[in-house]
Parts: structure tokens; sequence; C-alpha cells
């Protein structure tokens, strides 16, 4: 025999293996065989059975269902937003809003801080370039910011909100001083 037929043969016996091992592992084979029947142990013959009788017909027991009702006490809403800054503003405002009130501290640049001895002093500008000088404890803002401490590169301002829970908390905002640069400005 040559090589070449050699492994023909080979091939074609591996092949029938393979699809007869195929075969075998599918589980078709054959129906199960019946329970044996113990050796030495009678039969016994099966008893009629006799139709139920009828019974008496009793309403189904009523369960006492528990009405369930939702108490929103203690529990945040869950229609509003978890993060939510909402600003105290007092209900009826006698005192009119200053300039500074009307802008949002997002939309003021610290232009400059001047030193004194009795404490530094800030300018700001708005968008319409229009500036104004405030101080430690100047109202800044629509949300009723102050302003609590002016340093020498930076103006902080604390603003009170109402968190999701109903607490006054604190937020701190900074006002950087833009420094300009030779040649041009920032």
């Amino acid at each position: 025999m040559k090589p070449n037929q050699r492994n023909n043969g080979l091939s074609t016996i591996l092949i029938l293996l393979f699809i007869f091992f195929l075969i075998t592992s599918c589980g078709g084979g054959t129906a199960p065989s019946p329970p044996l029947k113990r050796a030495g142990v009678p039969s016994v013959p099966a008893k009629k059975v006799e139709p139920p009788k009828a019974v008496e017909k009793k309403e189904p027991e009523k369960r006492e269902e528990v009405e369930y009702s939702y108490n929103p006490a203690g529990k945040a809403d869950p229609f509003k937003p978890f993060i939510q800054l909402t600003p105290i503003r007092e209900a009826s405002r006698t005192i009119p809003l200053t300039p500074l009130q009307k802008y949002d501290i997002s939309q003021l640049k610290l232009v400059a801080i001047i030193s004194i001895p009795e404490g530094n002093i800030a300018l700001v500008e708005d968008v319409t370039g229009k500036g104004y000088f405030i101080k430690k404890g100047t109202v800044i803002g629509k949300n009723e910011g102050k302003v609590t401490k002016i340093l020498k590169d930076k103006v902080i301002v604390e603003e009170a909100y109402m968190d999701v829970f109903g607490q006054v908390k604190t937020s701190e905002i900074t006002l950087l001083l833009h420094k300009v640069e030779e040649g041009g400005e920032s």
C-alpha cells in the first residue's frame, strides 16, 4: 500500500468512528424498561376507586387584607432632582436689590484688590463693564451671597441654599484675580 492510500483509509476510519460516537451519544437509545417486580412479594390487585361523595361547598375563607397607605413623612420627594441648589429667600422683600444682586456671581469678574489698613477692598466688573467696589460683608449675587474673605489674589463668597432634605447648607464660591501678562490684557 502506498502512504497516500494509507492516509485515506485512516481518515475514513476516523470519520466513521466520529459519526458512530455522535449517534450513540445523542440519546436516541431504546425506551426505558419497565420496573422490575420483586421476587417473593405477591402483587396486590388495585382497588376500585370510588368517585368522591358530594361534599358541601364551603365558601372560601375571606382574608382580611391590610390596606396600604404611603406616609411621606421624613422621606425625600421622588419627583424632585437629587441635587437642587435652591437659594434661601425671604418671603417678602422690602429692601430693593442692589446692582450686584441682579447678577449671578459667575457673571462678575474680579478686576483688582486694594489693600488698606481697615481691610482689603475688591473691584468687580459686571458683563457690561461697569465696576463695583466690594468689601467683607457685601451682599453679592442673585442667591444672596456674602463676601466672607478678600485675600491678595481672590475673593471668597458664601451662598446659603436649601438641600433636598430641607436643611440649610452653605456653598463657597471663589472669584480669582486674573493677572495681566506683559504685552497685553488677559
